[in-house]
């Protein structure tokens, strides 16, 4: 059987991008492992987003998002999502990681999500992405209608992450 060119493939016309997620929520974990991949893993478990493809994105919420409280998410699906996360080896050292998520007052302009991860308490991480959701709306020339924000915070005793994410959904 002859394979067929690449001229002959039939694409999805519309393309992955067909359809525009129009909710959204916040969610945040943090664990320790074995190795960093295995604590950000546990962290994404404890987040509930953990038995998902993560499709990490640029910090645009769509205009009319609606937030909602967090869902089960399918296992296995390609979930859309601006997150923050910091892995760490140093023994006692408090890591943090936010986001923040500004709806402007015009519900037709798109939102705005900032995401911020270091060394340091969750409360002071989340100060400063809350800042920074603050200042990119500025630079837009939005007016804010509200900041929704989340932020996790981990002590490490070998090998720890902190994760915190807006997830886009429909």
């Amino acid at each position: 059987m002859k394979e067929k060119e690449d001229s002959e493939i039939k694409l999805c016309p519309q393309g992955i991008s067909a359809t525009i997620p129009d909710k959204f929520f916040l969610v945040s974990g943090h664990a320790e492992g074995i190795t960093p991949l295995n604590a950000f893993d546990s962290a994404l478990i404890d987040a509930g987003v953990g038995n998902t493809n993560l499709m990490k994105m640029s910090s645009i919420l769509p205009p009319n998002s609606k937030k909602i409280h967090p869902i089960k998410l399918p296992l296995g699906a390609l979930v859309p999502l601006a997150y923050a996360s910091k892995v760490s080896s140093v023994v006692d050292e408090v890591i943090s990681a936010g986001v923040a998520c500004a709806v402007p007052m015009d519900k037709n302009k798109n939102g705005l999500i900032m995401e911020y991860s270091a060394a340091g308490h969750k409360a002071e991480i989340e100060k400063i992405v809350r800042h920074m959701a603050e200042e990119g709306m500025k630079n837009r020339g939005y007016k804010i209608k509200t900041i929704y924000s989340i932020s996790s915070q981990h002590t490490v005793k070998k090998i720890g992450a902190a994760f915190a994410a807006v997830v886009l959904w429909w």
